[in-house]
């Protein structure tokens, strides 16, 4: 599964890179998000409720960071295990632009799923992904103290 996006966040870079890397902020962000800890600078825990399609389960991950180039961008590798719900895992690139009205946040995603996750259509998959990043977006521009303007989605995506 590949999912791409952007996002125009109406906050000046520096806020939405020290955002980014707030785990109070993500744990407000991150719909379903239930626990997350930082273990290092480079190494994020969290525990996260999913729904996706019939299947719900809570997810126990890992994300690992690297590539950091404070206020600019970053590289993640993610893994995570929902128990009989299935699992994922995957790599993700987050890069920050100015833009007029705030930072252009862009992202690149790709995935694969296992287990009963797995057995679920492809597209029915991507839908749930977007609208749990778009979710995200939306409400860590709402932590920030502004909002998004959605930006032309890449029609690979969908």
């Amino acid at each position: 599964m590949e999912l791409n996006g952007e996002q125009l966040i109406a906050a000046p870079i520096p806020d939405v890179w020290k955002g980014l890397n707030d785990i109070d902020v993500l744990a407000k962000s991150i719909p379903g998000c239930e626990e997350i800890s930082r273990v290092s600078p480079e190494e994020i825990h969290a525990k996260v409720m999913f729904k996706i399609g019939p299947v719900r389960a809570r997810f126990s991950g890992k994300l690992f960071l690297s590539d950091v180039i404070p206020d600019q961008s970053c590289s993640m590798a993610f893994e995570g295990s929902g128990g009989a719900a299935g699992f994922a895992k995957g790599r993700s690139r987050v890069e920050l632009k100015p833009a007029e009205g705030g930072t252009l946040v862009s992202y690149t995603t790709e995935a694969s799923i296992g287990g009963k996750l797995g057995q679920i259509g492809g597209r029915l998959i991507s839908a749930s992904a977007k609208k749990i990043a778009d979710d995200f977006f939306q409400r860590f521009a709402k932590e920030l103290g502004g909002e998004i303007t959605p930006v032309e989605s890449d029609p690979q995506a969908e």
